[in-house]
């Protein structure tokens, strides 16, 4: 039977990875949608070849061998860890991650093979990307602050985040094509559509315009300027409608995608973040 467990991830890492998980396929293959979400992956299916999954601008779609179990972490943008690129070379691309680390993932491969079961797998693979975030840290502060702003709860335009910023708008689209892999720009939409999921799947209740509820008071929400605009937004970035997306009536109460994966440990964090304020630097 196939599963998907999400979960936070250790405190270590919190500050660049956003969930982990666990997945398992039953004895059918897994047709898996790959959403947008301003980040890198990491994809480890227990005794095969992991994967790096880089900033995606649209939907890819992986099918996932029966009987396979596959541990994942998701990061934060701007908060990859080490490679030897960077992030705009790996836009929309599946890269084995052996061409990215080399030799040092075989002896990985090999561990997690050794690990007995997924849960110690996953656990044995953060303990790894604990060590090499304190061997070289590497993660833009500007870049960081720059994605912190670009969340959707607060509107903001490019070139006043740049000027926050003292960058010019040239410099602060180079640092996030080199740090997250997309502009400030395709990277706002993509945050603006994740905080649109966070608020349906956290079934949450719309609080925009008067006579605007549902599905459509959760786009005004989020920073849709309607439900039309965020329904080509949906399509552009996961190639289905939100109704085909989310499935039900969307009317505000759905907390799990269509596929029937229960996401709360990757969007319960990322609705904390409406509460903070732009902060100075």
């Amino acid at each position: 039977m196939e599963s998907y467990v999400e979960r936070p991830p250790l405190p270590e890492l919190a500050a660049v990875v956003r969930t982990v998980w666990t997945q398992r396929t039953g004895a059918a293959a897994y047709v898996q949608r790959h959403l947008p979400t301003g980040g890198v992956e990491i994809h480890f299916p227990i005794g095969g070849q992991p994967r790096l999954i880089g900033p995606l601008t649209g939907p890819m779609i992986e099918v996932i061998p029966a009987y396979t179990t596959i541990v994942g972490v998701r990061f934060h943008p701007g908060t990859a860890p080490p490679f030897p690129a960077v992030l705009d070379d790996l836009v929309d691309q599946r890269v084995a991650l052996v061409d990215l680390w080399g030799n040092a993932v075989d002896r990985l491969v090999e561990a997690m093979a050794l690990a007995g079961t997924p849960e110690r797998a996953l656990m044995f693979l953060q303990t790894h990307l604990i060590r090499e975030f304190r061997r070289t840290a590497r993660v833009d502060l500007l870049v960081s602050e720059a994605v912190r702003a670009l969340m959707p709860w607060q509107p903001v335009n490019i070139d006043a985040l740049a000027a926050h910023l003292a960058l010019s708008a040239s410099q602060l689209r180079r640092r996030c094509l080199h740090a997250v892999g997309v502009s400030p720009k395709v990277l706002q939409r993509t945050l603006r559509f994740q905080g649109f999921l966070a608020l349906a799947q956290a079934g949450a209740t719309a609080t925009g315009r008067r006579g605007w509820d549902g599905v459509a008071g959760l786009a005004i929400d989020a920073g849709y300027a309607d439900q039309a605009h965020l329904s080509r937004e949906c399509v552009r970035l996961t190639g289905r409608t939100p109704s085909q997306l989310l499935g039900g009536g969307l009317d505000g109460s759905v907390d799990r995608c269509a596929c029937g994966h229960d996401h709360s440990a990757s969007y319960l964090p990322f609705l904390a973040t409406r509460a903070r304020p732009l902060r100075r630097v």
